[in-house]
């Protein structure tokens, strides 16, 4: 059985700026391709507000309605989703199914060098050009001289796969000249093995203190009970089918939040057969997910149970965590969010971080990513040290606040 190749992904935008788009995939299945999915709709700053799940177990058929920024550019939307079904061989236009015989090739890292006038929002004015470009940030090290340089160390992968190419190169150089001006003076871009972006990850020290609040798998009393504003109701019901375990959630929208639903079935090697999600008043979202076990059983240890249903709560209490801590006398930003066993991270979160700053007013000291084995998991920790010169013009609270509803989307 074959479907045209023009027909794997199919886009319907929207004729109203206030209409969702609808996205349509068709394409043979695999364990985590809703996750794959909805992360690259995430990067391109897309936001679900319904979708449609249905698979045998060899073929999918998803749909997503999307509301985003009337710049998104649709067609190389459309070539990312395409690349995330699924292998398969074309024949007269028409795809085929073929099953996946090798790893896939671990992406090159190179190394971005930007040199510049320092001034305020300019760390997230060069983070916006290297989104615009498809460049995921692996990790970042910024630094600011005394005589008002900035010199920012971006370890970064291609999603295009092409930054080995001079005219990859150029095209970012310029980009940013364009974009930045006379700020920038220099933009260097070389070849770095992974092993170097990644050595010194997790050796800078977090305080136990922070590890132990920040990174705790526990609710609380509260969020546990559902006494919380963003209480989540999880529960797993066996009796609806014979063949399936029927996941259903209840909770407040955020960004990303299927792709959080999806990341964490995927890292279970949990399968969805069928799932519908909606949003209704209030941003209330509900979800139910028809979903059995790699070995093609519906869940019933009630052990296992349990687990995927409080690890599901906490993925969505706390998608992220953010707090504002003393060091010495400075005062710095940490944000982390979890590493999908992939690899992979989360999409735009220091995107987000130096917009919801910039939108303060409040300058960047230094920043650094890395990656931190806490417990069984790993986590994408950024470290901001805020440069307060004369006294942090806003609270904490106010910071901390505004960091926070950039990454939810509660604007």
């Amino acid at each position: 059985m074959g479907i045209p190749s023009e027909d794997v992904v199919i886009i319907n935008q929207s004729e109203k700026p206030a209409d969702p788009s609808v996205i349509t995939v068709n394409c043979p299945d695999k364990t985590g391709l809703g996750c794959d999915l909805c992360r690259i709709i995430l990067f391109f700053g897309l936001s679900i507000v319904r979708g449609d799940v249905s698979t045998d177990g060899k073929w999918c058929y998803i749909v997503f309605w999307v509301v985003g920024k009337p710049t998104t550019r649709w067609s190389l939307l459309k070539k990312r989703l395409v690349s995330a079904c699924p292998s398969v061989s074309s024949f007269s236009g028409i795809y085929y199914y073929k099953q996946e015989l090798q790893q896939p090739k671990v992406p090159d890292v190179f190394l971005l060098k930007f040199c510049g006038v320092d001034r305020k929002g300019l760390l997230h004015d060069v983070t916006e050009v290297l989104c615009e470009l498809e460049l995921i940030i692996r990790k970042v090290k910024v630094s600011t001289t005394p005589d008002g340089k900035v010199v920012d160390l971006f370890f970064i992968i291609d999603t295009r796969d092409l930054l080995h190419t001079k005219k990859r190169q150029e095209d970012t150089h310029d980009h940013l000249k364009a974009y930045l001006g006379d700020v920038m003076i220099s933009c260097e871009i070389e070849l770095v093995g992974s092993d170097i972006a990644t050595s010194s990850q997790g050796t800078s020290f977090l305080p136990p203190a922070i590890t132990e609040e920040m990174f705790s798998l526990e609710l609380s009393n509260d969020e546990s009970s559902g006494s919380s504003n963003q209480s989540v109701s999880v529960t797993a019901d066996n009796s609806l089918s014979p063949s399936h375990t029927l996941i259903q959630i209840i909770c407040q929208d955020h960004k990303g939040l299927l792709y959080d639903i999806m990341r964490t079935l995927k890292d279970y090697n949990i399968q969805i057969s069928y799932g519908r999600f909606s949003i209704k008043e209030r941003r209330k979202c509900e979800v139910d997910l028809f979903v059995m076990q790699v070995d093609g059983r519906k869940i019933i240890d009630p052990n296992k149970q349990s687990s995927l249903c409080s690890r599901l709560r906490m993925e969505l209490v706390h998608p992220l965590r953010v707090a504002m801590v003393s060091r010495g006398p400075d005062t710095e930003l940490l944000v982390a969010n979890p590493v999908e066993l992939s690899g992979k991270g989360r999409p735009l979160v220091f995107y987000d971080i130096t917009l919801a700053l910039k939108t303060l007013n409040t300058c960047i000291f230094t920043a650094e990513i890395g990656r931190h084995v806490i417990g069984d998991r790993e986590w994408e920790v950024y470290r901001i040290l805020l440069d307060e010169g004369d006294g942090l013009s806003v609270s904490w609270n106010k910071v901390e606040g505004e960091v926070r509803k950039k990454l939810m989307g509660w604007d």
